[in-house]
């Protein structure tokens, strides 16, 4: 053994026998902590034995028969390969009809006369000891039929009747393996070697499938002329039943093998070493697999368990080892053994039980440098047990960080993932266990990056002039910045005239080989910059140009040397207009199938005139000449004489041969006619022919005309079939087609998805799981799965709404998918449906899940009014998406000076049932500015601002005006900008807060476009506009401004106009006319109810229903929700007082709650929801949403906007 190693070495180069150290070895490791042991590692000696002696008779054999030339080499060790060949040591060619099978014999499925010779010899060889064993030549005599006739005739009176039977052509027969079936088994992750051979004339060809399945691509080869089926890397999976087929033209015959695949022991969780504590808990888990299942088995110190010494924290449960309350004499190496009877695993883990206070790796003061807004990676490489935790604090006092700005690692590292100019400092990293405290200083400075601020531009400079770059740069005081210059991202030549100042390169007599790309380059210790320029040489203007033109035509085209598949042509050069001819092109015309039509045929260099050209039969030929020079080409020569050649049958078959089927009951076979020169002849047809695969059924064929289709009904649904088109014509077939794969047509899939599971991640996104269905039930190509989704009802506002579906399709045979765009707080359900070509399957029962609650949306508003000395009134509306049970709104203010500075910052948190608040005690004529949002139980929402002025004192110089009961803002503004669009126009208004007579206009686009806004001029001071000529169906974006202040604009706003309508709707209750009328119509029915008041009293009967419904005005009628039907008018907050100023309220805000027009309160979003008539849904059914009868889905289609369709 090696001396300070495990190594052990056997050397017998000088004496000894390698016999003598044949055996099973294994190595231990061993120390004070346990010892470690290795895998059995076995030495056996190679072996090449001689063949042994045998007699070998001639074989005699009569033509057509098999033949099979047994080799039986030696068993040595390593198996030897065998290879046969001649006495000329020549290896012996093979073939279809003869081959070497993987037991060496070779086989003759039939002889043949050249078969005869005297020198078959089967050599083995050894390649371990270099050595090759040759077997006795085998002697093979094959006798013809008509050699025996001459030797019967020869023996025979000529009144005898004599004749040997001629060569008869056979049906196959397998000469290996025997039998119709048999059986193999292979080991998990070996190479599959299966074998057919068959005997027969005409020589047999074999074909392979697996029964049930298809073979595994990638994985599959086929060696010895396709007798030898090869599949590498077997699995489990590769189990089945494989059958090879023998076929010649009297028949075939097969062999059906049954391949079980078994497994060695494979790890699925190796034992890991261990690392306690004195007092921890852990555990050690062997887990292997294999076929058969593994037993598992434990030893400690390479002694098993059951007889190693007591260890009372140790506990084994089959495959895991577990450790309660370990002490220091635990420590031990275990090891691992899984077997079964193809082989084993064995692994060791050592369990070390240690106490150590923690020791921290990195050198102390180490000093970090970065560039400003990169990230900082500071380490702190530790050890200690139990594990230490790691702290960090910067500056001596500091505390320690937290917060987002930092990442901390596992392994002890502290990331700043932008570092800025304040990053910069001392930062210590302490470690600390049970045992102790340790900690260690490192240093970070922030450097300051390196820019170009004068790059190199574009150069154009004419030859032999002189150019210059600039790169002029800015870098950090402290760091050495190099400056490197590239030309095309190579080094400069190494020339003269190339002079590299300090911030330049310069080019002294520029020439044309100095033309492309100059880059700079700037490097430092931290970081590195570039630019480039091109240079572009140009001539000095030249003298008057002679003038070039493109070619005369060609002239005098002649034709000779005609034959049925070529002809000659020539042809005289027009002329070249001092720009040489470069090449011809020749074009032909087909008089016969398509007159008039010129197509490419062939090209010829310039300095040639004549060709020989190819030509296809039955085509009328003429042919025409174009010449090529660099100016262009010119016009075609005058046609040549017709030249019409004879006909054949096709050379080519259709193309792009397909098998699809339209139906489930039939199969579609398509193909590319061929064109008209391409049919060789007249008459030309189609054989069409089908099969099912792998059924061995005969091909079906059909003759049909020059069509591109055909349909084969009564198929079976989803079936493979073998396919092939062939071309004839009056004069015979093309040559036989390649066969392509198609299938019988489509069904929709029968069974759904089973075992459907929502894990729901956060708030906003779910995980939908599913069982693939079986692919028998898909009956067609499986496409994917789709899952089809709907918000039920939000969990916060306990109301309903009109059911939108969305859908999102996977693509392929996936189990999972994301659910994304989710909302907060709600409940929903879901069904999962599969795909296939045809269509969807049945969906899976309804699943509910629901989503957790988020974070608030921003409050609807924030309005700040009454001023006066020493108090102001905020007033707020609750979110519009509360995303969950609000809990309290949080309100934070600061005052600010004339300087813009910002005071102390005062915090309230407000009861969620709350929606104002009178802020007192504050100072007077004072700016303050408030932030203001609300919470859930999982956080704060995000905030709005707003700014308001206490009103000065009394004794000030100004004073509120009379009436002032709002505050004054900050700043002009224009806010709240609602809009109320229909099918070609829209109301937009909004709310102003400035100086007056400001002139307003508005600016719209379409969403989603990069086109100029358009803008329209609002005359006077209204705040309100309507925009027409719009687009139906489309949405927009608009915003408002005012002129004469820069870049003064409200915030963007979105709205969708209607769809289409045959007969547009206008909202005529804005109407005057409408306005009238109503109030008409209302006396009318007040003079009605009298009169019937009165005749009643009297005992008469007046139909008021049936006079009302026979006049009522259909424009003025709501939608029913179930039929779309108008129905009767309900709104049960039209009975409740209106209150006062809540139409305008007199600081001309418009709460959400109180508009009339604003489309947030109807739909979901701002843009409001439509009708497919273009109509508002909840125009004339107040700010209530759809409540759909239970469990009733939605029979429309998802709307194209809200539906999420994509394949993942």
């Amino acid at each position: 053994m090696k001396p300070n190693s495990g190594t052990l070495v056997i050397n017998i180069m000088n004496g000894g026998k390698a016999e003598a150290y044949e055996g099973v070895y294994q190595c231990t490791a061993r120390n004070e902590r346990g010892a470690a042991i290795s895998n059995n590692i076995v030495i056996r000696p190679s072996r090449s034995p001689l063949w042994t002696k045998e007699k070998l008779e001639p074989n005699h054999v009569r033509e057509g028969d098999s033949l099979v030339l047994h080799c039986r080499p030696p068993v040595g060790l390593p198996p030897p390969i065998i290879f046969w060949m001649d006495n000329a040591f020549q290896r012996l060619p093979q073939s279809e009809r003869v081959s070497q099978g993987l037991n060496g014999d070779l086989y003759f499925s039939n002889v043949q006369p050249e078969d005869t010779r005297e020198d078959y010899i089967c050599y083995a060889r050894f390649n371990h000891t270099q050595t090759i064993q040759q077997k006795q030549p085998i002697s093979v005599k094959v006798f013809s039929m008509d050699s025996l006739n001459d030797t019967i005739a020869a023996n025979l009176s000529d009144t005898d009747i004599y004749g040997a039977k001629p060569v008869t052509e056979r049906q196959p027969v397998l000469l290996t393996p025997t039998g119709s079936t048999s059986t193999k088994v292979e080991l998990r992750g070996n190479v599959l070697l299966l074998e057919c051979i068959a005997a027969g004339l005409p020589t047999p060809v074999i074909r392979w499938i697996k029964e049930g399945g298809e073979l595994p691509a990638n994985r599959t080869f086929f060696e010895n002329f396709k007798k030898t089926l090869k599949i590498i890397d077997v699995s489990e999976a590769d189990s089945g039943n494989y059958k090879c087929i023998a076929r010649n033209t009297l028949g075939s015959v097969h062999h059906v093998i049954s391949v079980t695949v078994k497994a060695a022991p494979y790890w699925i969780t190796a034992p890991r070493n261990l690392v306690l504590s004195p007092g921890e808990d852990g555990t050690l888990i062997c887990r292997a697999n294999g076929n058969p299942k593994p037993s598992i088995s434990w030893l400690a110190n390479g002694v098993p368990i059951a007889i190693a010494p007591e260890d009372p924290s140790r506990k084994v449960d089959g495959d895991t080892i577990i450790f309660s309350h370990v002490q220091e004499r635990s420590s031990a190496v275990y090891q691992c053994n899984a077997s079964n009877e193809y082989g084993y695993l064995l692994a060791n883990a050592f369990v070390n039980v240690l106490a150590e206070p923690p020791r921290i790796l990195t050198p102390a003061n180490k000093l970090y440098q970065v560039i400003a807004d990169s990230p900082a990676l500071l380490d702190c490489a530790y050890f200690g047990s139990p594990k230490p935790e790691i702290e960090w604090f910067k500056g001596v006092k500091g505390s320690i960080l937290r917060g987002n700005e930092y990442i901390f690692h596992d392994n002890g590292t502290l990331e700043i993932p932008v570092a800025q100019k304040n990053s910069a400092g001392t930062y210590t990293c302490v470690a600390r266990n049970e045992l102790g405290k340790i900690q260690n200083d490192v240093q970070l400075e922030i450097k300051d990056p390196t820019m170009i601020i004068k790059q190199p531009e574009y150069k154009v400079i004419q030859r032999y002039g002189q150019v210059s770059f600039e790169c002029i740069i800015k870098h950090d005081s402290t760091l050495l910045p190099t400056v490197t210059w590239l030309k095309d991202n190579d080094e400069l030549p190494d020339d003269e005239r190339f002079l590299v100042g300090k911030d330049n390169l310069t080019i002294m007599n520029v020439t044309d080989k100095d033309d492309g790309t100059y880059t700079c380059i700037v490097n430092t210790t931290l970081d590195s910059v570039s630019a480039s320029a091109v240079l572009t040489v140009v001539a000095a203007p030249p003298t008057p140009a002679i003038i070039y033109a493109r070619p005369n035509p060609p002239f005098d085209l002649e034709l000779t040397g005609q034959l049925e598949r070529s002809i000659d042509l020539s042809w005289i050069p027009g002329d070249e207009n001092n720009s040489p001819i470069t090449n011809f092109v020749i074009e032909y015309e087909d008089a016969l199938h398509e007159p008039g039509v010129w197509h490419y045929q062939t090209e010829v260099p310039g300095t040639q005139t004549t060709v020989q050209l190819k030509l296809s039969p039955y085509v009328n030929y003429s042919f025409r000449v174009i010449a090529v020079n660099k100016i262009g080409r010119s016009q075609p020569s005058e046609p040549s004489e017709q030249y019409l050649t004879k006909s054949a049958s096709p050379d080519e078959n259709p193309a792009n041969v397909q098998g699809i089927g339209s139906e489930p009951d039939n199969l579609v076979i398509t193909w590319e006619p061929l064109k008209g020169f391409q049919s060789n002849g007249p008459g030309l047809q189609y054989k069409v022919s089908w099969r099912q695969k792998d059924v061995d059924d005969e091909w079906t064929s059909v003759i049909v005309a020059n069509v591109s289709k055909y349909i084969v009904s009564g198929t079976p649904t989803f079936v493979p079939y073998e396919v092939k088109v062939q071309a004839l014509n009056d004069l015979g077939y093309a040559p036989e087609p390649s066969e392509v794969i198609g299938h019988s047509g489509e069904d929709l899939p029968m069974v759904a998805p089973g075992n459907v599971q929502v894990h729901v991640i956060n708030s906003t996104l779910a995980k939908v799981h599913w069982d693939p269905v079986p692919l028998k039930t898909v009956r067609g190509h499986l496409q994917g799965y789709k899952v089809y989704y709907w918000k039920v009802q939000s969990l916060s506002r306990r109301s309903r709404r009109h059911i939108e579906k969305k859908i999102l399709t996977f693509r392929g045979n996936k189990t999972f998918g994301m659910l994304p765009g989710l909302e907060p707080y709600s409940s929903y359900k879901l069904n999962v449906r599969v795909v296939n070509g045809k269509g969807e399957g049945p969906a899976s029962p309804d699943k509910v899940f629901k989503t957790p609650e988020g974070v608030p949306s921003s409050p609807s508003f924030l309005k700040i009014t009454n001023p006066t000395l020493d108090s102001l009134t905020l007033e707020w509306g609750s979110p519009t998406h509360p995303n969950g049970v609000l809990t309290s709104y949080t309100l934070k203010f600061q005052p600010i000076n004339n300087t813009h500075e910002l005071g102390p910052l005062v915090e309230i948190r407000i009861p969620a049932n709350e929606s104002s608040l009178i802020l007192k005690n504050l100072n007077y004529s004072t700016r303050y500015k408030f932030y203001f949002n609300a919470q859930t139980s999982v956080g704060s929402g995000s905030q709005i601002t707003e700014e308001a002025v206490t009103i000065m004192d009394e004794a000030g110089i100004l004073r509120p005006a009379v009436g002032a009961g709002k505050v004054q803002p900050l700043y002009p503004r224009i806010r709240n900008v609602t809009t109320a669009a229909a099918e070609t126009y829209a109301n937009i208004s909004w709310e102003y807060e400035g100086p007056d007579h400001a002139n307003f206009y508005v600016e719209y686009r379409v969403a989603g476009s990069k086109e100029d806004w358009k803008k329209e001029i609002v005359n006077g001071s209204r705040s309100f506009f309507v925009l027409k000529g719009l687009t139906p169906g489309t949405a927009y974006k608009v915003r408002v401004g005012a002129e004469g202040l820069s870049g003064f604009r409200s915030s963007e706003d979105v709205f969708e106009t209607g769809p289409a309508m045959a007969s547009r709707q206008v909202d005529i209750a804005t109407q005057g006319w409408f306005i009238g009328l109503m109030c008409a119509v209302a006396l009318l029915i007040l003079i009605l109810l009298i009169v019937c008041f009165i005749r009643r009293n009297k005992g008469g009967k007046y139909p008021v229903k049936e006079k009302e419904d026979a006049h009522a005005d259909p424009e003025i009628q709501p939608m029913k929700e179930d039929d779309g039907t108008f129905g009767e008018y309900s709104d049960a907050e039209d009975h409740k007082p209106l209150k006062k100023g809540s139409r305008t309220p007199s600081d001309r805000t418009v709460k959400k709650e109180d508009s009339d027009d604003s489309l947030v309160d109807y739909g979901e979003g701002v843009n409001g929801q439509f009708n497919e008539d273009g109509s508002f849904i909840g125009q004339y059914s107040g700010k209530k949403e759809k409540e759909p009868a239970e469990g009733n889905e939605s029979s429309e289609a998802p709307s194209p906007v809200n539906a999420m369709n994509s394949f993942v």
